[in-house]
């Protein structure tokens, strides 16, 4: 069974066995990778992947400590507030850097100030889908008759999401204003739960990354229906873009979700390049991109911090303006 806040995953042999790796490891403190989701869902099996391999290039024990709750912002906000001395690290998306400040109210963090950039690490698109019993039951056969369906039914489609403030709400929110068609947003602490009802037909269906959904859509139990990305998703190519619908209104729809590595704003520069050094040796390993590929993810590791941290000032306008037009908000 995985624990519920936090495991050791350690590459190679365990240390028990292995005192020679005890002893290399043992000069440094364990490095706590923060995932801001509970175990099951896309950016835990995401962090679970990259510790994995993290220690034998870094000589340092790996944590994977789960910090859910509030979309994401909870374990971006332990990131923010954690020890600056290279023992802690957060995946952060980017929804919580870029788009969570003009859907809160009120933050209990600022992105820029808080935390300090490493380097992006995966990219991804948000894939809808809905149970493909009820599909066949109210003639869902694609995202057009779906929200025909949902206009004619001003409520009745129960949609499920990540949380609030994470790039699943913010598509929904997205969707709906752009299509004009009534969505009933039903938020989770993360998506394993939400694709568990979703294919007990508990809900109509879910937007989230496509680790958990995928298996549902190949086993027939889960239908998709489009994906945020301009781009179609390359383990799904049959699958359409929402942009592909411009006759709906959803032309302008380019929504990716990328996820970047993080530490506390005042972490030393030495720990910020060995951190950069380490998961970019790891993120283009070919082996980290094939077990990534099942996952729905991309690895995209940066130039360099200064890279990751010109990209998120970049994109940061492109996000407002989405929430803007989404109408999105969380009081």
């Amino acid at each position: 069974m995985i624990p519920r806040r936090s495991s050791i995953l350690l590459a190679g042999a365990s240390l028990l066995a292995a005192p020679g790796v005890l002893r290399a490891q043992g000069a440094r403190r364990p490095l706590r990778v923060v995932v801001p989701f509970p175990p099951g869902g896309g950016v835990d099996s995401l962090g679970r992947v990259l510790a994995d391999r993290l220690p034998a290039v870094l000589d340092q024990p790996v944590v994977v400590d789960n910090r859910s709750g509030a979309g994401g912002l909870i374990g971006a906000d332990a990131v923010a507030k954690g020890p600056p001395d290279g023992t802690m690290i957060g995946i952060i998306g980017a929804a919580t850097i870029c788009a969570a400040p003009f859907l809160q109210s009120s933050m209990p963090f600022d992105p820029v100030r808080d935390l300090r950039p490493v380097t992006q690490i995966t990219d991804a698109s948000v894939l809808l889908v809905v149970n493909a019993q009820r599909a066949n039951e109210r003639g869902w056969t694609d995202l057009r008759s779906t929200l025909a369906w949902a206009r004619a039914n001003p409520g009745a489609m129960r949609l499920a999401h990540s949380g609030v403030a994470t790039v699943s709400h913010l598509t929904l929110a997205a969707l709906e204003s752009a299509s004009g068609a009534p969505i009933t947003q039903v938020p989770y602490r993360g998506g394993a739960q939400a694709t568990t009802d979703a294919v007990a037909g508990v809900l109509d269906g879910a937007a989230d990354l496509p680790t958990a959904l995928i298996p549902h859509v190949e086993a027939g139990r889960l239908r998709a229906l489009g994906v945020s990305s301009k781009r179609r998703f390359g383990l799904l190519p049959d699958v359409p873009s929402f942009a592909e619908y411009a006759d709906l209104g959803l032309g302008d729809i380019d929504i990716r979700s990328w996820n970047a590595m993080m530490v506390p704003a005042a972490t030393p520069e030495a720990e910020v390049r060995r951190l950069f050094a380490g998961i970019r040796q790891v993120a283009t390993q070919p082996s980290f991109r094939d077990a990534l590929r099942p996952l729905g993810y991309d690895p995209a590791p940066s130039d360099s911090p200064m890279a990751l941290a010109a990209m998120i000032a970049s994109e940061t306008p492109r996000w407002r303006r989405l929430v803007e037009v989404s109408g999105a908000r969380v009081e």
